[in-house]
């Protein structure tokens, strides 16, 4: 069961959308935060989403911060402490640096990923099994930046069963990410009823997702295009992430109320 990568891959791997406006979808000092509940009961853990500007080889980048952990029953027999850093430049959206520091249940990686554009190769420095790689890309986006890159996207013309298909770069390797959109729909939540945009990210089934399409996105239909919930079928039980708490939107938050 892994609270982070449901988030910030799902979320964060996907959690996401694209801007129907011409209006920034998000601006530096944007943070979310989620509740994390495991089969509908019990309360899995937290998620957190933070973006701000900061400087990076003497250029402005955006910096994003995605941490995640367990809490309540589940902590005591499952221990999640996950850290995912990624900056990238702010147009066009693309990795400069992403580093992932993840303890979940005992199994651990700890990397960091350059992005060279001149000769289109990622380095990667694997500190847990002492290692170090080289890889050739094309056109990627890591975890975080991807979740920032669909954002502003425009889906206008999108239609139910559409695909939109990205490059994500996470491990050493590059995977196909297929992101299906599914319709509108209005649900409720905790700040009122939201009208959303439904999407399924195609996952790969096994070891954590029970089948191919077992995530399911609810994103904002507004501005912003923030993740409201996200609800995965796992191997064993089910995970289901709220939006909690937000501040620092580029727009303001709508309600269908």
């Amino acid at each position: 069961m892994k609270i982070s990568k449901l988030i910030i891959c799902g979320l964060l791997l996907t959690f996401t959308c694209f801007s129907q406006e011409k209006k920034e979808a998000f601006k530096g000092g944007e943070w979310l935060r989620y509740k994390v509940s495991y089969s509908g009961f019990f309360r899995a853990g937290t998620a957190v989403l933070e973006l701000k500007e900061t400087n990076l080889n003497g250029e402005t980048v955006f910096y994003s911060k995605g941490t995640g952990w367990t809490s309540g029953l589940i902590k005591w027999f499952f221990k999640v402490d996950d850290l995912y850093e990624s900056y990238f430049d702010k147009a066009p959206i693309k990795p400069i640096l992403f580093k992932r520091k993840i303890n979940e249940g005992g199994y651990e990686k700890h990397r960091i990923t350059k992005f060279d554009y001149t000769s289109n190769t990622a380095y990667i420095q694997d500190f847990k099994n002492q290692k170090d790689t080289t890889v050739v890309f094309s056109k990627v986006q890591d975890i975080l930046s991807l979740f920032y890159y669909l954002r502003t996207q425009d889906v206008k013309k999108f239609k139910k069963g559409d695909k939109l298909l990205i490059d994500m770069f996470i491990d050493s390797q590059v995977y196909p990410f297929k992101l299906q959109f599914l319709g509108k729909e209005v649900i409720k939540t905790k700040f009122g009823k939201v009208k959303c945009l439904v999407f399924r990210p195609l996952v790969q089934s096994g070891r954590v997702f029970k089948a191919e399409e077992s995530v399911t996105l609810w994103i904002s239909d507004d501005a912003n295009k923030v993740p409201i919930k996200i609800k995965a079928d796992l191997a064993v039980g089910s995970l289901r992430a709220d939006l909690d708490a937000y501040k620092g939107l580029a727009n303001k938050f709508k309600t269908a109320d």
